[in-house]
């Protein structure tokens, strides 16, 4: 295994993290940078998240990524300098070739984790895929998702937890779904960010509740999962997308000690 796959599926908690989207470098390389840190002060791994496009936005008018060359630089900047593995979200067959030099890890949109033809052509690139759960999938359903991607030929699959539609724009986290998940053997990973999302609450524009962020976290720690996915930003009133579900960047640091000691004592009581 290379680098990136020793640290995601060995013992080690790690953290998924970054702005939702590009919205420019300025904003991108200031969120990698206090990354990066956390990740050396904390001795623990980072996989820095962005999404170069946002193609599932409610309305047409809502932002969904600059455009796509600047975009990919700048995630090829920061692996290049921060040595952060990156993360990013495919939507089309077509967009896996184009980030699949860059992107150590391909991500599955909730909407999309059942598209049988893009989760096997992400199996066919021999990364690591991260299926996010739909919104209106039940978590024994998840494996049909990831047995498409081990038909071409790799195991390398993380699943993700980012909460289930419960009425109109509205989510729960069923914690029961992460228990669920371990039984088909992939690492688990919990959506703090997603989780907390009104989805198109505010005409056609998502809000959140950033208050359940942290609290449902811990309860998702405590259960014992391998990761914790989470979008920050350094001023999420301003996110052009988002803007309701992302933690402040300031937060970060906070947040993370938090999460270690709770990791810590669960792998005490787990032995």
């Amino acid at each position: 295994m290379n680098k990136i796959e020793n640290i995601i599926f060995g013992k080690k908690f790690f953290f998924i993290a970054g702005p939702c989207v590009i919205e420019n470098k300025k904003i991108i390389f200031q969120t990698a940078e206090k990354i990066a840190s956390i990740s050396q002060k904390y001795n623990v791994p980072f996989v820095f998240k962005s999404s170069y496009k946002k193609a599932n936005r409610t309305s047409v008018k809502s932002f969904v990524g600059i455009e796509f060359k600047e975009a990919k630089k700048i995630l090829e900047d920061v692996k290049k300098t921060f040595s952060l593995p990156i993360l990013t979200d495919v939507h089309t067959e077509n967009e896996i070739d184009l980030v699949c030099d860059v992107a150590d890890i391909l991500q599955i949109p909730a909407f999309l984790s059942r598209q049988t033809d893009l989760l096997i052509a992400a199996g066919k690139t021999n990364k690591i895929v991260n299926i996010k759960k739909g919104q209106f999938l039940s978590p024994y359903d998840i494996k049909f998702s990831a047995e498409k991607i081990v038909s071409a030929g790799n195991k390398k699959i993380l699943l993700t937890e980012r909460g289930t539609t419960f009425g109109y724009n509205n989510l729960v986290v069923d914690m029961r779904s992460l228990e669920i998940m371990k039984q088909f053997g992939y690492p688990i990973i919990y959506d703090a960010t997603h989780s907390v999302q009104l989805p198109s609450a505010n005409s056609g524009i998502s809000g959140g509740q950033k208050e359940f962020i942290l609290p449902l976290a811990k309860s998702a720690t405590a259960i014992g999962i391998n990761g914790i996915f989470l979008e920050t930003h350094p001023n999420p009133n301003k996110a052009k997308s988002d803007s309701q579900s992302q933690l402040p960047l300031n937060d970060l640091e906070n947040f993370v000690s938090q999460i270690l000691e709770i990791n810590t004592a669960v792998k005490k009581y787990s032995k």
